[in-house]
């Protein structure tokens, strides 16, 4: 199963959805595709959606999914990153109406940059080749994110245990 998500964000993001639609509707994808579309004006034709979904759903299809594709706001690609999954994010664009400004495209960047662990589709006609080299793609990359809660954690409790030695 492929799980598609756009966020909440008040602008559409037809540009995905009518991709990811098209793929589905001339057989690119034949698993099954489930869509959270928000405010998006177009409606899919070929895939099973939703304009909103309660976060256990949400968090119910990212468990289930084979693949996400996700626009580019943390908290979507988070989430299968702490599942151990390897989002496709395709950040929104200031140029198609579907943000204010173009900061998902530079902050998936540079996430994708420092990290490596996520799969950053800028233009939409390079998303056909993500998802149908997927496996080999994900092949090469590690899922695993710091943890800095753990980290600040462990530091605290050695300069703790330093002060009462």
């Amino acid at each position: 199963m492929i799980f598609v998500t756009v966020g909440t964000h008040e602008q559409q993001f037809n540009r995905l959805i009518e991709e990811i639609d098209r793929l589905k509707g001339n057989g690119t994808i034949k698993d099954e595709v489930i869509m959270q579309t928000g405010y998006c004006t177009y409606k899919p034709k070929y895939c099973k959606w939703s304009e909103l979904l309660p976060y256990d759903q949400m968090l119910e299809n990212v468990e289930k999914a084979d693949i996400v594709i996700t626009h580019g706001g943390p908290s979507s690609f988070i989430m299968p990153l702490q599942i151990g999954k390897i989002p496709i994010v395709v950040p929104r664009q200031k140029r198609y109406d579907e943000h204010v400004n173009n900061h998902q495209v530079e902050f998936s960047s540079a996430v994708k940059e420092r990290y490596g662990n996520i799969i950053v589709v800028k233009n939409i006609k390079n998303l056909e080749k993500a998802i149908l080299h997927y496996d080999r793609i994900v092949g090469t990359m590690n899922a695993e994110i710091d943890n800095n809660n753990l980290k600040f954690n462990q530091k605290l409790e050695e300069i703790v245990n330093g002060i009462f030695k």
